[in-house]
């Protein structure tokens, strides 16, 4: 019996005890309010669906519950905007692949990783079916390639929150492409993109991100201060700037800047 099997008979046996305690007949939960009789846990509301899900709090619950039925995965996948996949210690690639098409109106996902999982084809997915995503967290992604910021740009470009910290494999124009596509950000995590945070990425930056209020390029010892002052100059709402490990940035202007 796979998991969602036996989610099923969990449900059904739930759904029996239910019955009984609500002094249903022949199978039958009725709502003494309403006058809706429930002849299975299938035909729970969405609304009622969706608030079970978000009591229990366990995105997992979510997942398993999309697998049930078609009725739930389409409920699901409607009413479900924030899903975290961080506690995945391994396949999550696949997971990802398998899922992108379920929860297309995700707002937030986070793919936070302990150990390298996520591959290219993972965000290509989500890029391909989420399109309203406006936060995502891909962190300690190290084996993702400019593949994965092109597909952001092209699928995603109503994000205002992106986590890429550690990401080393990204390069300074796949970056800038990202920042002429995704003009709403407002939080970007760059800590460790050694490769893609350039005076270059950041002119781009600021040209396109007028709305950035948060900057972390903590150890991207490749940026000046040419590229800093540019980023101030665009970018007036700019309230949070981390330039730990920042090598080539003089003393004085960190001292401004920080």
């Amino acid at each position: 019996m796979d998991t969602a099997q036996a989610v099923s008979m969990e449900m059904k046996n739930s759904f029996t005890d239910l019955t009984v305690s609500g002094g249903g007949e022949n199978g039958q939960a009725q709502n003494s309010g309403t006058g809706i009789t429930l002849t299975g846990w299938k035909d729970l509301p969405m609304e009622l669906l969706l608030r079970i899900i978000s009591i229990v709090g366990d995105d997992r619950m979510a997942i398993i519950a999309s697998g049930v039925c078609t009725g739930w995965r389409d409920a699901l996948g409607w009413g479900v905007t924030n899903l975290s996949l961080s506690w995945c210690q391994d396949h999550m690639n696949d997971l990802v692949i398998s899922l992108a098409h379920k929860f297309m109106k995700l707002h937030v996902l986070s793919l936070r990783q302990i150990k390298p999982q996520l591959e290219d084809s993972g965000v290509e997915a989500v890029a391909n079916y989420c399109h309203d995503l406006r936060e995502l967290d891909l962190s300690r992604s190290f084996r993702l390639s400019d593949r994965s910021l092109y597909a952001l740009a092209h699928g995603c470009p109503h994000l205002t929150r992106l986590n890429i910290s550690g990401c080393s494999n990204f390069s300074d124009a796949a970056l800038v492409f990202l920042a002429t596509q995704c003009k709403n950000l407002k939080c970007l995590n760059l800590c460790g993109c050694v490769r893609a945070a350039s005076d270059r990425a950041l002119q781009a930056i600021s040209s396109n991100c007028g709305q950035l209020q948060s900057l972390n390029l903590g150890w991207c010892d490749n940026i000046t201060d040419k590229g800093v002052t540019r980023l101030a100059l665009g970018c007036p709402d700019l309230g949070a700037v981390d330039l730990c490990g920042c090598v080539l940035i003089t003393g004085n202007f960190r001292y401004l800047c920080v």
